[in-house]
Parts: C-alpha cells; sequence; structure tokens
C-alpha cells in the first residue's frame, strides 16, 4: 500500500453492498494482525482474531437509518466510519483508517464529515460512539476533538467470536458524546 497522503484530493461517498470487501479488508488491516502495527490504531496486544467479517458489514451497509462513509481517492478506499441514526442522536463506529496514513489527518477528516452529517443533514443534537476503555491514546484523541467521557460502562462481548478473541479479562466499552450544533 501506498504509505503517502493521496496527490488528489479525496472524496466522500455513501458505501454500497459492491463495497463490502474492500470495507472489511480496510477495517481488518487498521486494527488486527502486524498490517495494524504500521499505525496507531491497533488493537493486536488487545484482541486476535476478526475485528469484522463479510455479514456484519454488509448488515450495517444495508442497515436503514444509516449508512457507512467512505472516503476514496483515486480509486483506493482510505477511510470509513458508520453512521446510525437514533433517536435525539447519531450514533459513529466502524471508524478505520488505512494504517500507513494514520497521523496524517485524514481520521479527524472523517470524524468531521460525520459531525457534519449528523448536525447539518440529520439534525441530531450530539454524536455518540464507545471505545475500549483500555485504548486511552484513543480516547485522549476524542476528548481532544470536543467528546466527552461518560463514565457509562457496558461489557466487552466476551465468547463471540465475531468481535475478536481477547488476549485479557478487563475489556469493556465507555460511551463517549459530542453535542452538535
Amino acid at each position: 500500500m501506498n504509505s503517502s497522503p493521496p496527490s488528489t484530493p479525496p472524496v466522500f461517498r455513501a458505501a454500497t453492498e459492491a463495497d463490502v470487501p474492500a470495507l472489511v479488508a480496510l477495517v481488518e488491516s487498521a486494527y488486527r494482525g502486524e498490517s495494524s502495527r504500521a499505525g496507531w490504531t491497533s488493537e493486536a496486544d488487545l484482541l486476535e482474531g476478526q475485528r469484522t467479517d463479510t455479514e456484519g458489514v454488509t448488515e450495517v451497509v444495508r442497515k436503514a437509518g444509516g449508512q457507512v462513509l467512505m472516503l476514496e481517492s483515486e480509486g483506493a478506499l482510505l477511510a470509513c466510519c458508520q453512521l446510525e441514526r437514533h433517536d435525539g442522536y447519531a450514533y459513529f463506529g466502524m471508524f478505520a483508517v488505512r494504517p500507513t496514513l494514520q497521523g496524517a489527518g485524514i481520521g479527524r477528516l472523517v470524524l468531521n464529515e460525520a459531525e457534519r452529517i449528523a448536525r447539518d443533514e440529520w439534525h441530531m443534537g450530539e454524536l455518540r460512539m464507545t471505545v475500549i476503555t483500555a485504548r486511552e491514546e484513543l480516547i485522549a484523541w476524542y476528548v481532544r476533538r470536543g467528546y466527552r467521557r461518560t463514565g457509562e460502562l457496558s461489557p466487552f462481548p466476551y465468547g463471540d467470536e465475531r468481535f475478536g478473541l481477547p488476549t485479557r479479562d478487563d475489556l469493556e466499552f465507555e460511551l463517549l458524546v459530542k453535542k452538535l450544533g
């Protein structure tokens, strides 16, 4: 993969089912295995196995009331995220940036676009997400972008291999929230 930023401006678009294989490959490369270690979002020290699969991503792409937002340049997928509409808020998930491009501002660009869609197009008052509490550097990145730690915790789905194979027994998620507007 090319590690330099794209030479043409990247463009956003909503994913279709035809994009599922590329989305699965991007998410896996950003979070699992040796390829993920090229970036800073790797969960390889916390979880082994898969991060997602074709069935799960297809379900998210098809889901009414949401979309998977893709950022592309020159035909290459650079980043993605999931947005879902809920009552009074939007949910942000499945966020991935090509590992060799992490730290180049692409993640910030995707997060800003997700916030814009939730606020301006969906008229939502806040954006919510869950992050593994052991990922302190990632939580700090979101806090610097205006997200608030709520202290509201939910358990990691131990025993469900669709979400990976934990290498430790203390994993849990924390809800982060940002008011939009």
